[in-house]
């Protein structure tokens, strides 16, 4: 069961859908299986009548059954065999794949921009998106998932000195940076050796920057891929990025100018700072926040900055876009000397595939396009990735938290 508090007052409890074998399968089970689990000599004959392997040996069957009950997520429950769902999750699990799960057998030597990138959504969350914990347990999860591409939003501390992660403006608890870069580091490539790309949201003064950029260098050493250009006429291939860490974010340039025409006070850490303020500012804040929250809710400090921590700058290789507000003609053109990431809401991204689709797809052929949860998604629920794809977005972003048979299909 899953737990979640609304507006103070009370509590609502979810029940995960269950995994249930759909009619297809349970008529196959039913043509093997007389009683109510499929023990060796059934699933020899399934593979042999099914799946066409004449080799298949009782004892070869038995030692799936057996070597499946050691697995969590396939737990036997009966002890002949196979239930019905228990059948259902081994013929989808990585065990019956037809190709060995971890050979890759494209050729994977073309710009990063021509592959589709397994991504996650506000990585760091054990749960909801308004009230849940920021944890690395999340990201090393997803990183044996074979994830590849991690979201960080980052925040001054409580004392405005060092970085933590959390998701502002609500009332998520806070995890320190430097704990998840960590992680990172040490289950980034326990999985998969392709290169892992970190996404920032940043909301930093240059002075923490700058600080970020000294625990990226620390933390990642000569794993972290940097140019000696401030930008890429194209992206290297996956096979030459294999073991690296690679840097997303906002430009310091753009991320002050992005400020400079908002005359706002400074919203800094709102959720985090002010638990007890009432349902409704709550609620009223999360929703603006949410509506343009990836690319412009990131107001800083409030302070004038004079000097960009050039350290933090060139640690950047893939350059996230500024949007041109309701000019998204402008922010789709493609620059022939240099590649860039931008982002797009699920709903933006949507109604962008009305009028620009053949812009969409023509940006996407050199430039990475990223597309996020809308932000009323507060239960982490995901949306239909395929559109994404049709129109070649690499980064579709997905809550890692919910939605398995949506996340399986990558």
């Amino acid at each position: 069961m899953s737990s979640y508090s609304v507006c103070f007052c009370f509590r609502r409890r979810f029940r995960p859908a269950s995994v249930e074998a759909p009619t297809a399968i349970k008529d196959v089970f039913k043509q093997y299986v007389e009683g109510g689990a499929m023990g060796a000599e059934e699933l020899r004959r399934f593979f042999e009548g099914v799946q066409g392997d004449a080799t298949a040996s009782r004892e070869a069957a038995q030692g799936i059954i057996d070597a499946t009950r050691e697995m969590k997520y396939l737990k036997v429950r009966h002890k002949k065999g196979f239930s019905v769902d228990e059948f259902y999750r081994y013929l989808f699990s990585d065990d019956n794949a037809a190709l060995p799960p971890l050979r890759v057998y494209q050729d994977m030597n073309a710009p990063l921009s021509h592959y589709f990138i397994y991504t996650g959504h506000n990585s760091y969350l054990t749960g909801n998106q308004l009230s849940s914990d920021c944890s690395d347990a999340p990201i090393i999860e997803a990183l044996r998932k074979r994830v590849r591409v991690v979201e960080l939003d980052l925040w001054p501390n409580s004392t405005n000195d060092n970085v933590d992660v959390l998701h502002g403006r609500t009332l998520t608890s806070p995890i320190e940076l430097i704990k998840c870069l960590r992680s990172i580091k040490e289950h980034a490539f326990t999985e998969s050796e392709y290169p892992v790309i970190i996404t920032l949201e940043d909301h930093l003064t240059p002075e923490l920057q700058a600080k970020v950029a000294e625990m990226l260098v620390d933390t990642f050493g000569d794993t972290l891929y940097t140019t000696e250009s401030e930008s890429l006429e194209k992206y290297p291939s996956p096979t030459e990025l294999k073991k690296r860490i690679l840097i997303s974010t906002k430009p310091p340039k753009e991320y002050l100018e992005s400020k400079s025409f908002k005359g706002k006070e400074p919203q800094g850490r709102k959720g985090y700072d002010t638990k007890h303020d009432n349902a409704n500012k709550i609620q009223h804040e999360t929703s603006e926040h949410f509506q343009e929250e990836e690319e412009e809710a990131d107001e800083g400090d409030g302070k004038s900055h004079h000097m960009l921590p050039t350290e933090y700058k060139d640690l950047i290789p893939i350059a996230a876009k500024k949007k041109v507000k309701g000019d998204l003609a402008s922010s789709l053109k493609i620059d022939p000397q240099k590649v860039t990431r931008f982002s797009l809401s699920e709903l933006e991204f949507e109604n962008a595939t009305l009028s620009y689709g053949t812009e969409l797809i023509r940006f996407t052929q050199r430039n990475l396009l990223r597309i996020y949860p809308k932000g009323s998604r507060v239960t982490s629920s995901n949306y239909k990735p395929l559109l994404g794809w049709i129109h070649g977005a690499q980064m579709v972003a997905l809550n890692m938290q919910s939605a398995w048979c949506i996340v399986a299909m990558l």
